[in-house]
């Protein structure tokens, strides 16, 4: 079984508006909306987790998920202090087993194409684990404190991650376990599993798989919509 982790539980404070950003319209229709019919529609995914700030569950559920008339099985469940508390609670309350694939997913992030979906979850059904990214286009600077350049990165081994980032449930709930007891700190999932020494395989993503999270983003993702 294929289970999308949805991650819609941020509280969207970049985005300066008093609504988060996950409900904000984007061509007429909430940004998770959209995100959420991207794997709706996909015949690899059975069921959908969405995880959302605590207070939102109701709203999430009456006025979003019933209103976008979505019809795969969704779950909702409430979003923690921290992203990665987020992705935690949502492995607790998902019921799979060891052997199923676990899609997670930003819902802010709803470009994602159906055969970039696709082939991230033949590549974890393979290798076990994998995370959809992007080859570095610009110049890579390092910097130091004093915000002078130190050196110049090789960009051709540099991937900028992306979502969705694919794992067998058994991998990914033990590494958020253990990361959870240890008091580890990551911003994305596939570290965890780095750092515990198992491989995780890229596929290559797309430069319209925006993560909508500040105000220019959104204006761009209006402009993706409207021109596409």
């Amino acid at each position: 079984m294929n289970i999308a982790l949805i991650l819609a539980g941020g509280s969207g404070s970049r985005m300066q508006r008093d609504r988060r950003k996950q409900y904000l319209k984007l061509g007429g229709e909430p940004v998770v909306v959209r995100t959420l019919r991207v794997f709706d529609s996909s015949v690899l995914i059975d069921r959908i987790v969405l995880v959302v700030p605590a207070e939102d569950r109701a709203f999430c559920r009456d006025d979003v998920i019933a209103v976008a008339s979505i019809e795969k099985p969704v779950d909702l469940v409430a979003g923690g202090s921290s992203r990665q508390a987020s992705v935690y609670n949502g492995l607790q309350a998902m019921e799979a087993v060891e052997d199923d694939l676990v899609v997670i997913h930003d819902a802010v992030r709803p470009f994602l194409q159906a055969s970039e979906l696709a082939a991230c979850i033949e590549t974890a059904g393979k290798t076990g684990a994998c995370i959809l990214a992007l080859q570095a286009f610009d110049t890579l600077k390092q910097a130091d404190s004093d915000g002078r350049v130190r050196t110049t990165l090789d960009r051709e081994s540099i991937w900028l991650a992306q979502t969705p980032q694919v794992f067998r449930y058994e991998q990914i709930h033990a590494a958020h376990a253990r990361a959870k007891q240890a008091g580890i700190k990551v911003t994305d999932d596939a570290a965890l599993l780095e750092m515990a020494g198992q491989p995780v395989s890229i596929v290559p993503g797309s430069r319209l798989n925006i993560k909508i999270t500040t105000p220019e983003d959104l204006a761009l993702a209006t402009a993706i919509v409207n021109c596409c």
